[in-house]
């Protein structure tokens, strides 16, 4: 499902802890790491959609959390031209994201990456709240920066102000130039390729 601009209906998770982490997932057999997120079906709300791809992705039901918010409309990014199907009948050039914000009230032992035939992740960990926005790959920083703003006074009611603070500059920058439409200025990667900073470990799909 693709509308007329392009870009195919999708929905974005942010799980959040009470101390204001956040779940960031390794893409199986890839390098990337991410937030939960998925395509809409033609018949399904927004929040149909979340709770489907959220026990896909997650092996979470609706009992594991609580939504604490979602972002108003949508949130648009563009795909990098090399992942653009030339091919297609209908081209996609990119998503349109509506975004929630949900408080993580389960067990670790209650996640489960293998919930599918074809699971989408391999290896979990909790992150500080705004460094998705700085380690996911560059064309979706803007988007994730942007939803992380759109759901900060939330996650400041759950967690506090030292847990989510303000944002720095770099996602300033990233949030002014969303707003504006033009490039994203890059960052360069840390040496850890990424990752957060040692001792913040990773839980495997088998936990």
């Amino acid at each position: 499902m693709i509308d007329p601009d392009g870009f195919r209906p999708n929905v974005g998770i942010i799980l959040i802890r009470d101390d204001g982490r956040v779940f960031w997932a390794r893409r199986i057999r890839r390098d990337g790491w991410q937030f939960p997120q998925g395509g809409m079906n033609s018949d399904e709300t927004p929040l149909e959609a979340m709770y489907r791809e959220l026990e896909e992705e997650t092996g979470l039901t609706a009992d594991h959390v609580d939504v604490l918010g979602s972002t108003p409309g949508w949130l648009r990014y563009r795909l990098p031209p090399r992942a653009i199907r030339r091919n297609d009948r209908i081209r996609c050039i990119g998503q349109k994201q509506v975004w929630f914000l949900l408080r993580f009230k389960a067990d670790e032992k209650d996640v489960n990456l293998d919930h599918t035939d074809s699971p989408e992740f391999d290896q979990f960990r909790w992150v500080d709240f705004w460094y998705p926005a700085q380690n996911v790959v560059v064309f979706k920083r803007g988007v994730y920066a942007s939803a992380l703003h759109h759901l900060a006074p939330a996650a400041r009611d759950l967690a506090g102000e030292l847990s989510v603070p303000m944002p720095n500059a770099y996602i300033q920058r990233q949030l002014a130039f969303s707003r504006q439409g033009e490039p994203r200025p890059r960052r360069r990667r840390s040496a850890t390729g990424g990752r957060p900073p040692a001792g913040e470990g990773a839980t495997s799909a088998q936990g």
